[in-house]
């Protein structure tokens, strides 16, 4: 069995971003988010809002290494981050008063990874 290579460059570039943000700020989180990006597609979180809305708590950061999808209802400000977001999933966040940001902005603004959450 042969792993196939992504071809998506900016997954590519995101991964060789995230670990070498992970050595320059020692912050293994982005190496973590990383390595499962690296994962074929099909293996990849999807985490659905009714997910988030069960395990997170208000004003909580959560990072998904996949893709947030938009079954349940959410009713908490928290920020999410995800290499893909559905339509509906993006508007019940910003409707319940919480953003989503993609995974390089996260990192831009808080490179040591602290008080995130991986989820997924």
């Amino acid at each position: 069995m042969t792993l196939e290579k992504k071809t998506n460059p900016n997954l590519i570039r995101l991964v060789k971003y995230l670990k070498g943000r992970a050595r320059n700020e020692s912050a293994p989180i982005w190496r973590d988010v990383a390595e499962r990006l690296e994962k074929p597609s099909k293996n990849w979180a999807e985490v659905n809002l009714s997910t988030i809305q069960r395990h997170a708590s208000d004003g909580e950061t959560i990072v998904v290494p996949g893709k947030v999808l938009g079954s349940g209802y959410l009713n908490k400000r928290v920020q999410v981050s995800s290499f893909k977001i559905s339509e509906g999933a993006r508007k019940q966040i910003e409707g319940a008063g919480g953003s989503w940001v993609t995974i390089r902005d996260l990192v831009n603004d808080n490179p040591k990874g602290s008080d995130v959450r991986i989820m997924g």
